[in-house]
């Protein structure tokens, strides 16, 4: 039955974030280094309790890796930390099809929770100066939209026209027709993209379309396998009617690695 009240609770909830995000991350580069700093550490809090961790050490640790990261003017350095993350990645989708692995072992939780979850955010400041070591909002916003677009018409086309379940064991809800459509329709809005934020050619953001529709879908798959190991439907109640703060920022989390090493190949080639 349709409920109103969850329905206008759940789009007040993610219009605030929606405007909170954008606002925090054009501002300025402070206010985007704040914005998602905050969302680190409620993202740590969140995945610490997923994974039956204490989350209060952890969240202090995370803090100073982001800050002390950011400080720092080591050649390479977040090459490094992208690869070591694009690493975690990969072990990460072969636990995701890995059906009979419904447990996680003590030690790959300290795994996930740094390569799979710090490591993306340490690299987001130097990801906001791309592609001109100068800060540029525009690519981080630009990355979200794609995100949005690919999940409004992956639930719209899903919910009219899905038959065929995507990865049922781990999302019911997620049908193959939902993410052929939230993809296509990635793709359609790169080309739109591309004409107002010239900073990258149209094939870079149609790439960018590419990387968010498959490694976006699986980072929510991936999450959700998480939860449902936890046994946990959501990741926290920060956000009425949406759950965790983790649960909007999955996809966004697990495409940075891709996005910043492709930016960083485009800039060595060119």
């Amino acid at each position: 039955m349709f409920n109103s009240h969850e329905t206008l609770t759940r789009a007040i909830s993610g219009l605030i974030f929606v405007i909170l995000l954008l606002l925090g991350t054009w501002y300025s580069f402070d206010s985007f280094f704040f914005t998602f700093g905050i969302f680190l550490v409620l993202c740590v809090f969140e995945f610490c309790l997923i994974l039956g961790i204490r989350p209060y050490l952890y969240i202090l640790i995370a803090i100073a890796l982001y800050y002390i990261n950011a400080q720092l003017d080591i050649e390479y350095q977040n090459t490094i930390i992208c690869i070591l993350a694009l690493i975690t990645s990969y072990k990460a989708i072969y636990y995701l099809f890995n059906i009979s692995n419904n447990t996680l072992k003590k030690h790959n939780r300290y795994i996930y929770l740094m390569g799979y979850l710090i490591n993306p955010f340490l690299i987001l400041p130097e990801l906001s100066k791309l592609p001109n070591n100068q800060f540029n909002p525009y690519l981080i916003i630009g990355v979200f939209i794609l995100i949005w677009v690919n999940d409004t018409f992956a639930y719209l086309v899903g919910k009219n026209f899905g038959k065929r379940k995507l990865f049922e064991k781990v999302s019911p809800k997620k049908t193959i027709e939902g993410f052929v459509g939230g993809f296509g329709f990635a793709i359609f809005s790169s080309f739109f993209i591309a004409h107002f934020f010239t900073f990258l050619s149209t094939f870079e953001w149609f790439i960018l379309s590419l990387i968010v529709g498959v490694f976006g879908t699986l980072g929510d798959l991936i999450e959700s396998k998480f939860k449902r190991i936890a046994g946990v439907k959501d990741s926290g109640k920060i956000m009425p009617g949406h759950g965790g703060l983790l649960d909007r920022l999955d996809s966004f989390i697990f495409v940075v690695p891709y996005i910043f090493i492709f930016l960083k190949l485009m800039l060595y080639v060119s």
